[in-house]
This record gives C-alpha cells, sequence and structure tokens, in this order.
C-alpha cells in the first residue's frame, strides 16, 4: 500500500490500481505549496467532515479527475450543487463496498460545518478494509470509547491519527486511541499547519516510544510503503 501526505490530514492511497484521497486541503497551506494540486490523480475523495481545513480542495480535484466524493449525505448533496456527478453519500455506521475494498464510516466527535456556513451533518472516521490490509483514519475527533468498537469488528494493521491537540486529540488522547483500537503503529495527523496546533516533533515521537507505538511522521510530498 503506497501513502503520499500532502499536509494537514491529507493523504493519497494507491490501493492496486485505485487512489484514494483523504480530507485535500492543500492549496492554501503555506507548509504545502509546493505540492502541485492539478498533478493529483484520484479516483475516490473521503471526507471526513467539512471543515474547510479538510475540503478546500475536494471539488478542484474531484473536477479534475472525475473522481466520486464519499462522504456524509449532507456533504455529498452540497458537492452535488456544485455539479459534482459522481458522490457516494454515506453515515455514521454504514459500509460500502467500493473496488478496492469496503469503507465504514465511524463515529467521531467533533463540529462540522462546509466553508459558506451550511450544515455537513456529523463528523466521522473511515475504516477501510483492503485485500490485504485494514486501518483507521479517524478524522477529527476527541478520545472516545466508542474506539474501543472498531476491534471488535475489524483487525486493523495502522491507524491515521490527530495528534495537534486544541481542535483535537493530542499525542497522549491518541495513544490511547491507539490501545483502543489496538494498533502499535500511528501515522500523526492534524498537526503544525496553524499555530494553535504545533507540536514538537521530538517530543511526541519520545512519547509515543515510552508507550511502545511506532508513530510515524510524514514529510508533506513524501510517499512511503506499509
Amino acid at each position: 500500500m503506497e501513502i503520499t501526505y500532502y499536509g494537514q490530514s491529507c493523504f493519497l492511497f494507491k490501493i492496486g490500481e485505485h487512489r484514494i484521497l483523504f480530507d485535500p486541503f492543500i492549496s492554501p497551506n503555506e507548509l504545502a505549496k509546493h505540492i502541485d494540486v492539478d498533478g493529483i490523480k484520484a479516483d475516490y475523495i473521503l471526507l471526513s467532515h467539512g471543515h474547510q481545513d479538510h475540503v478546500h480542495d475536494a471539488e478542484r480535484i474531484a473536477k479534475n479527475n472525475d473522481a466520486t466524493i464519499v462522504a456524509n449525505f449532507e456533504i455529498t448533496s452540497w458537492y452535488e450543487d456544485k455539479g459534482i456527478e459522481k458522490t457516494h453519500p454515506m453515515n455514521t455506521g454504514g459500509k460500502v463496498t467500493l473496488p478496492f475494498g469496503t469503507v465504514k464510516m465511524v463515529n467521531a466527535v467533533h463540529s462540522s460545518s462546509l466553508p459558506d456556513g451550511t450544515y455537513a451533518g456529523i463528523a466521522g472516521g473511515f475504516v477501510v478494509e483492503t485485500e490485504n490490509q485494514t486501518f483507521y483514519f479517524a478524522g477529527d475527533t476527541a478520545l472516545t470509547y466508542d474506539m474501543k468498537l472498531i476491534p471488535e469488528q475489524f483487525d486493523l494493521d495502522f491507524a491515521l491519527l490527530p495528534i495537534g491537540d486544541n481542535f483535537t486529540m493530542d499525542i497522549h488522547d491518541a495513544l490511547v486511541a491507539a490501545d483502543f483500537v489496538q494498533v502499535d503503529q500511528v501515522i500523526g495527523m492534524h498537526y503544525d499547519t496553524f499555530p494553535y496546533i504545533q507540536i514538537d516533533h521530538q517530543e511526541v515521537k519520545e512519547v509515543a516510544q515510552m508507550a511502545g507505538k511506532e508513530l510515524i511522521l510524514m514529510e508533506i510530498g513524501q510517499t512511503i510503503n506499509l
């Protein structure tokens, strides 16, 4: 599985021949100014909630690629009004089978509205189950006991968890979340983009190491294989 990081909570997964993009916020992000947004190829765009720092480039990338936006009903309806022809509406607890595997929308504790103030339903996360690997993309969320339900249904290989604090979990809550979902490998997200969520990279890595977890902090534009 090939994973490319574009900053904040935006990741591109290449699963077989399919490209799945999560929460694209790239062009307004000064830390990602070297990224060519129009060069990003995506077949599916999964949106965890409606905040600008998760959806800003979704319309642009979807139209460039004729990609399908997968999100809750309120968000997909908003994009349909913007001329996006391919959408798949979901809601918490629902699961859909797509060409690369299954996607289940799970609970997240966070607010949600679209950039123009439109109600965006409730925030969510995703569990993606493919032929070879299964992972949890938490979206923006607080630590919640609902996470304990995930390993009762899925055997996760790794999780993508927010660690920036202030608007979401910090590293300490994220490590508890990693225990709840029973993973030892965590990809950090939702940090450094704004002053409110800047972190000390060395410190969070040491905290994770002491907890027996592997914390991966990717460079923007970096691609890894898991």
